[in-house]
């Protein structure tokens, strides 16, 4: 058996609020719960009953009612505490003293710092504003802004009236925020006036014209001054600037008590094979999966500064914001997490006292590549646990991380995603960290890693599937009258029971190997290889940068081709070559080796930063991509047109 990177001590285990629970759950039902195994085993069999006691161990602020499932045998169709009547935005504000509650640290050395008091009041202003602008229970705010305080004010002022919030980062196009807006029509646009990346102001104003005169149903655009003081917005119509439209005399704020199944979100997949799923969270399934996630698998407390480098058009930003109902600090940044120096989000650990510091995979690897080496730089006493999501982590950058962050403490790789807004897969601070594997499935989360046949297997890699009902389950997809769009993306391959798309395994320590999307599962011979386990071997080579794996049909089968972007300076020698086949054939099978090795210059991503190996498929096969306006760089998939390499 392969030995942990890190293992908690007995005192530690015993100090997390996941052990307090384990030991409440014992006294309350007679239990003999020892390990983070027999309560997640507990936790699933008795789901009904774990999710009202962690209602009540969380302290959700609301009434529970009397029922926890209705048609508990349905996916989908099963509804929680349907008797419940809470409001999101009240869970998040229940503090309301001089601590802390949110600072934002920008790339040009901006500083903000709100206490829970002053969160709590620029709320009420902005939820009067909304009210008295005719917003009600139901209708769609929409912000198009960066990772600053006022978008966290925004989707707490939308919720606390029973509206509903979706955003996107300002760095989407017109037609990607039309894709997405023009589909929840909202009656209110809330933006800045531009936002700063890599050292650059970037005004969103002309954007923001653009996207208006498109979207009808926008009533008021309100303007959140950032770039300037006192933007000019004279151009703009139906717009007034923030300071103008809160009603400044409101100091209280109206919380509407809401069904638990509730709208709260509207968010997105990625829509790089075509417009994207609106996909609709509720308020209560939203809340009691994420305080588990803080404070379960994550023991985020009130004495903590929780972190998470994302935009407002990725999940994490909807993940991390709810860490107020913890009472914790929250730690927003926006920008270039490489300007103005790649240790700029060390710096700030280490400044404000990040005790919980989230962010991507691929950021943890650019890291590596960098020669960052936060211990030998940095004072990151405070710093327990590293989260990292958005792809599968090496188990180089495992290593890294311990080798060059720091050895004490909790990495979790996460997974899960929009579709739950939340994590099937993620930490658990009672557990050993092993490279390679996430350390467990998440409490009341009934995960099984499922062969062809639909039999659970262990060891073996298959498709992950989640065999009952959760809280975070979307209502639905927006405009989906007869809920066909939503059964068919993730019922419709086995019935009843949910399929992520994700390709995985569960280990011999009861963690998970995420081996990659089931959708751009290699199949050479008939074998099923996971992209990542040869993005895995492709990133030991020092050369290499980054790189994406398709499977080309040849030849009455699917022969491999990776792509390679290298560092500055290099090029792909026939050694070197032979050098990714090598390292590659070595540490996985011959089915592995790729038929194709070929150098580009770029390599496509979505805005949230994930490798987009569907839409250079199409490129390749010669089909055509509809949404390009879903991707960082779309310039960069014209780097794999016609490419001569992939004619013979």
């Amino acid at each position: 058996m392969t030995e942990p990177l890190w293992a908690p001590d007995e005192a530690r285990c015993r100090a997390t609020r996941l052990y307090d629970f384990m030991q409440t759950l014992n006294q309350r039902h007679q239990l003999d719960l020892n390990n983070y195994q027999a309560l997640h085993q507990w936790s699933t069999e008795h789901s009904e009953t774990f999710w009202s006691d962690l209602w009540d161990y969380a302290g959700i602020i609301g009434d529970k009612g009397n029922r926890v499932l209705e048609h508990p045998e349905r996916m989908p169709g099963a509804r929680w505490f349907p008797d419940a009547r809470l409001n999101f935005a009240q869970n998040l504000l229940r503090y309301r003293d001089q601590r802390p509650a949110v600072i934002f640290r920008g790339e040009d050395d901006t500083r903000i710092e709100l206490s829970h008091a002053e969160l709590y009041l620029q709320v009420a202003q902005l939820a009067s504003a909304l009210r008295r602008e005719g917003v009600t229970r139901g209708d769609r705010v929409s912000g198009f802004m960066p990772n600053i305080p006022a978008t966290l004010i925004g989707m707490l002022a939308t919720a606390s009236i029973g509206a509903i919030w979706s955003s996107c980062s300002p760095d989407f196009g017109i037609n990607g925020v039309l894709d997405r807006f023009g589909q929840v029509e909202p009656k209110i646009l809330l933006t800045t006036d531009g936002y700063r990346y890599n050292g650059k102001r970037l005004n969103s104003l002309e954007r923001v014209q653009g996207i208006a005169d498109q979207l009808h149903s926008v009533e008021k655009i309100v303007v959140v001054p950032f770039l300037e003081a006192t933007p000019d917005i004279s151009g703009l119509d139906r717009a007034v600037l923030l300071p103008d439209f809160i009603d400044a005399q409101a100091s209280e704020i109206e919380f509407e008590p809401l069904p638990f199944d509730h709208p709260l979100y509207v968010m997105y997949s990625s829509g790089t094979t075509g417009v994207p799923k609106c996909i609709v969270h509720s308020a209560g399934g939203t809340l009691i999966q994420h305080l588990k996630e803080h404070i379960l698998h994550t023991d985020v407390g009130r004495d903590d500064c929780l972190f998470y480098y994302t935009t407002c058009g990725w999940m994490m930003w909807n993940w991390l914001v709810s860490g107020l109902a913890t009472g914790c600090t929250l730690m927003l940044f926006d920008g270039s997490p490489f300007a103005p120096q790649p240790s700029i989000l060390w710096d700030i650990a280490e400044q404000e006292g990040i005790t919980v510091f989230g962010t991507s995979a691929k950021y943890i690897a650019a890291l590596e590549k960098a020669g960052v080496k936060p211990r030998e730089s940095h004072n990151l006493e405070k710093l327990r646990s590293v989260l990292s999501t958005g792809s599968p982590l090496a188990h180089e950058s495992f290593e890294y991380v311990y080798r060059d962050i720091k050895q004490e403490l909790q990495l979790s790789s996460i997974s899960g995603g929009t579709d739950i807004v939340s994590c099937f897969a993620l930490g658990c601070p009672i557990r050993p960290v092993y490279a390679g594997e996430l350390q467990c499935r998440g409490l009341g989360m009934a995960v099984e890693i499922f062969d062809d046949n639909g039999k659970p297997v262990r060891g073996e890699k298959g498709e992950l599937v989640c065999t009952r009902p959760f809280p975070s389950m979307p209502i639905g997809f927006w405009n989906d009258e007869d809920g066909q769009k939503y059964h068919d993306a993730y019922f419709g391959q086995f019935d009843n029971i949910w399929a992520h798309g994700d390709y995985g395994e569960i280990t011999e320590h009861d963690g998970l190997i995420i081996h990659g999307r089931s959708d751009a599962v290699l199949n050479p011979g008939g074998v099923r290889i996971g992209t990542a386990e040869i993005y895995r071997q492709v990133e030991k080579v020092d050369e290499v940068l980054e790189s994406l794996c398709i499977g080309q049909p040849w030849d009455n089968d699917v022969r491999v081709v990776l792509f390679v972007r290298l560092k500055e300076g290099f090029n792909l020698t026939d050694e070197l070559i032979k050098r990714i086949r090598d390292t590659i054939r070595a540490n996985t099978t011959p089915r592995h080796v790729p038929a194709k090795v070929i150098q580009v210059t770029d390599i496509p991503r979505t805005i949230s930063g994930k490798i987009v190996e569907l839409a250079v498929r199409k490129v390749v096969l010669g089909e055509e991509v509809k949404n390009k306006d879903a991707l960082a760089n779309p310039e960069a998939l014209e780097l794999f047109c016609d490419l001569p390499e992939l004619q013979s």
